[in-house]
């Protein structure tokens, strides 16, 4: 049965694209010099079983959780008094706070915003044995990816469901899982199946027509040429050298109504350009292709320019700096990627004050606690705080994470390692480039088989996360006072949908699937 699908999800993945790059472990540089090859992407060979009503409240706060990191985004004040203890211990922060630093004396000509956001979660399971409830892992402002393949992955378990006859799973072993739902449950993919179908399949997932649609808002805000003369429009993806994942990103761009452009960071200063005479300052982007032609740039997306390690040189920074300073929209914007740090999630899950209130003045108390009991508990690590006599404390520190302010996998410490961990830093003043919260302990029975990217299948015990996709569109606002942050803050476009699920051998602390931790899933509702 296990060859059967795994012969199936191969072919069907190569066939529809449902794949990456192959790491350096699998196939050697010196065996793809020019960088031809693909592999399909690590894929589980079952959907993974996930509550309904936890889908329900992830998708349902989504559009909450766009609006309140938009608000954070907004309030430059409140972002730099959070900022202020990381600046002087890390510096990444501190170069990102330079460049916005820079902007604002020179003066944003750009008051819109785009965000591309992605909320994760796994299921907690409360040592009183309550119901599973949804908790945060984090709230990802940059470079928020597995969208394009996360809906071939729903696609892919759809088909093998419904292998050669969708009234019976022959391609799976008899289950109640598999078993139709009664009607009114969440939408699925039933409207690509025949009437008598009777089987259970993965919610439709519309995470690519959600971040397209918040790239079209943008274009479109952008409104006309700023160039003179007038050129053409078109939209930036800034990508990394050697990306594997770019399979992902053209599931993005490849159907967009309007010209979208591939451009590796290490080109950016060579391939853009802002007029010095043309305070409106439009970027404008020359493909090497085509050097005699010329668009203007209405939007950066960034799925690059997340970690330290990508910029290399001054020049790297000074590449940022250029598109930051340019009447391009951001995707995200210096103050967005800021915003997505691990310590403004922890300093959101204070009550007092209540940061959650002050940005979401609107929202309902119903809202305000639903969103709120997604929050796990999380610490700084001040002096003589709560939270540093738990990191020192090895007994303590056991049912804990340690996070430092970076994205992209492989940088937590957990458990007892904390102690020892804290004690190499070099000094007590670099406590406070981390948080730590408490760990999160998802469903123990959970087993699935896994498709590696090498053909190896593996299967047991597994722990999934669940992420929700959305897109926001606003306009930045000026503060007016202490208690205005909002003055001409307006949101323009807002909308959450789509999910992405990746799924880890139980005893794999991280989760990333680019960076080789976990592999693509999707989920079946019950």
């Amino acid at each position: 049965m296990v060859w059967a699908q795994n012969a199936l999800s191969t072919d069907w993945s190569i066939q529809h694209g449902l794949t990456v790059r192959p790491s350096s472990s699998f196939i050697p540089g010196e065996v793809d010099k020019s960088g031809v090859l693909a592999t399909t992407a690590p894929v589980t060979l079952f959907p993974s079983p996930f509550p309904e009503s936890c889908f329900r409240q992830g998708h349902f706060l989504q559009t909450t959780y766009n609006e309140l990191y938009a608000a954070i985004s907004n309030d430059e004040v409140w972002i730099e008094e959070i900022m202020k203890g990381l600046i002087e211990v890390d510096d990444f922060i501190e170069n990102l706070w330079k460049v916005h630093q820079s902007v604002k004396e020179e003066g944003y000509v750009q008051q819109l915003s785009l965000g591309l956001f992605r909320s994760d979660y796994m299921l907690h399971v409360p040592s009183s044995h309550e119901l599973l409830s949804l908790r945060q892992v984090e709230f990802n402002t940059i470079s928020s990816s597995f969208g394009g393949l996360s809906v071939l992955v729903a696609s892919l378990h759809t088909h093998l469901l419904t292998f050669a006859d969708p009234s019976a799973h022959l391609a799976y072993p008899d289950h109640p899982l598999f078993e139709a739902r009664e009607a009114g449950s969440a939408k699925s993919n039933s409207q690509a199946l025949p009437s008598d179908a009777s089987v259970n399949v993965p919610p439709i997932n519309d995470a690519v027509q959600v971040l397209q649609t918040g790239l079209s808002a943008a274009h479109e805000a952008y409104a006309s040429s700023k160039s003179e003369p007038k050129l053409p429009l078109c939209v930036l993806f800034l990508v990394q050298d050697n990306e594997r994942n770019i399979f992902d990103q053209l599931a993005l761009s490849s159907t967009l109504k309007f010209p979208v452009f591939r451009l590796l960071t290490s080109q950016i200063l060579s391939h853009t350009s802002i007029d010095s005479d043309n305070h409106l300052r439009p970027l404008v982007y020359t493909p090497p292709s085509s050097p005699a032609t010329r668009f203007e740039v209405t939007t950066i997306y960034l799925r690059a320019l997340y970690a330290p390690s990508e910029y290399t040189s001054a020049e790297s920074w000074s590449a940022r700096l250029h598109l930051e300073r340019s009447a391009a929209i951001k995707c995200p914007s210096v103050l967005s990627q800021l915003a997505g740090c691990k310590k403004v999630q922890q300093v959101l899950t204070s009550t007092s004050p209540d940061h959650v209130r002050r940005f979401l003045p609107d929202a309902s108390q119903s809202t305000l606690s639903s969103l709120r009991s997604t929050f796990a508990p999380q610490y700084d690590l001040d002096p003589d705080s709560e939270g540093l006599a738990i990191a020192l404390d090895e007994s303590r520190a056991a049912n804990h994470v340690l996070k430092p302010q970076r994205e992209g996998g492989g940088n937590n410490i957990y458990r007892t390692a904390i102690p020892g961990f804290l004690k190499t830093l070099p000094s007590r003043e670099h406590y406070r480039s981390y948080i730590l919260m408490e760990l999160i302990h998802p469903p123990a029975e959970a087993k699935n088989t896994v498709l590696r990217s090498d053909g190896t299948v593996v299967s047991g015990n597994v722990i999934s996360e669940l992420g929700i996709f959305g897109a926001c569109l606003w306009r930045q606002g000026e503060r007016a006072g202490d208690d205005d942050t909002r003055s001409g803050f307006e949101i323009l476009h807002n909308e959450g949908g789509g999910y992405l699920m990746r799924t880890k051998g139980k005893d794999s602390d991280e989760g990333g699937v680019a960076a080789g931790f976990s592999c693509l899933d999707s989920v079946l509702l019950y």
